[in-house]
């Protein structure tokens, strides 16, 4: 999958928008956008960003946010690939960590709602099990991926483009939805 383009000028908006975990990987890295004291506008560039969080060098965080991105690549599953793997003679769980009531409102057939119990159960689980993870868009989907992997179960994998993907590429009877706070 070719990297999407990042230049100086980029808005960070559109960084967003193209590298789901771009945030994830500014903040472990850098400490920039995850809380008030280091936040970033959509509208402000990468170039400005750099230079107000102490001159940092553009091309490194613009390395940095492309390699993290192919590793986050790694994590993910098309809607596709998710049925084929769900088709198989050990299908993997298939986890909805959307809210009770967009599950409760359409959900696909044999997905588990994401709760406290079953989150225990999981993490008591072996670290080999397959799990699927679903939310509503594939936005959040990534930062779930990874608190599941560093609980042991590094067989985690998001689905790309979350239920609404779903829906399009998969089960069309799914209904599709828009969620006004995603």
């Amino acid at each position: 999958m070719p990297q999407p383009p990042i230049t100086p000028d980029t808005k960070m908006g559109d960084i967003m928008d193209a590298l789901p975990g771009a945030r994830r990987a500014l903040f472990a890295r850098y400490h920039l956008g995850g809380c008030s004291s280091c936040a970033f506008s959509n509208d402000e560039t990468l170039a400005e960003l750099c230079l107000r969080a102490e001159n940092l060098p553009v091309d490194e965080v613009i390395a940095h946010l492309l390699d993290s991105h192919s590793h986050d690549l790694e994590m993910l599953v098309s809607p596709a690939g998710a049925k084929a793997k769900l088709d198989s003679p050990a299908p993997p769980r298939l986890v909805d960590i959307r809210t009770r009531e967009e599950f409760e409102a359409v959900a696909v057939p044999g997905s588990e709602f994401f709760t406290q119990e079953l989150q225990q159960q999981l993490f008591a689980s072996d670290p080999a099990t397959v799990v699927l993870l679903l939310d509503h868009s594939g936005r959040n989907v990534l930062d779930m991926v990874a608190w599941f992997r560093g609980h042991g179960l590094k067989e985690t994998y998001g689905v790309t483009g979350g239920i609404d993907a779903w829906s399009r590429e998969v089960d069309k009877s799914l209904p599709r939805y828009r969620v006004e706070m995603d």
